[in-house]
């Protein structure tokens, strides 16, 4: 009888990985990640220290990027543009969610995306 390990953790805006495992984890080459960073995409953890690290939320967000550029061809602005337009769709939905539901909302502006996931 073999055994499987599974192992599990969160992506969220607590837990920090290295760009090394934003890397390992996407597909992406180092430079590739370096324009995400660049072009405003994602954000280190710590702005005053950018080697710190990233939020591992942002392994979502690498990894989109990833098959963006395979299945769509896309270069590098036309990555940034789509997971912009993508993170203001969602919140957008996340918005007309909780209009719908009797919470009052506040229309996010599109320059609170910037860096953010």
């Amino acid at each position: 009888m073999s055994m499987q390990v599974t192992h599990a953790v969160w992506l969220n805006d607590t837990a920090v990985c290295s760009i090394d495992h934003l890397v390992e984890v996407s597909g992406l080459s180092l430079d590739d990640i370096s324009n995400l960073v660049e072009d405003g995409v994602i954000a280190p953890a710590d702005a005053s220290n950018p080697g710190a690290g990233f939020h591992s939320v942002h392994v979502l967000t690498v990894r989109q990027a990833r098959r963006l550029r395979d299945d769509f061809e896309l270069d590098r602005n036309g990555i940034a543009l789509a997971l912009t337009l993508l993170r203001r769709i969602e919140s957008l939905e996340q918005a007309l969610h909780m209009a719908q539901s009797g919470h009052g909302f506040v229309l996010p502006v599109a320059g609170d995306l910037i860096g953010k996931d």
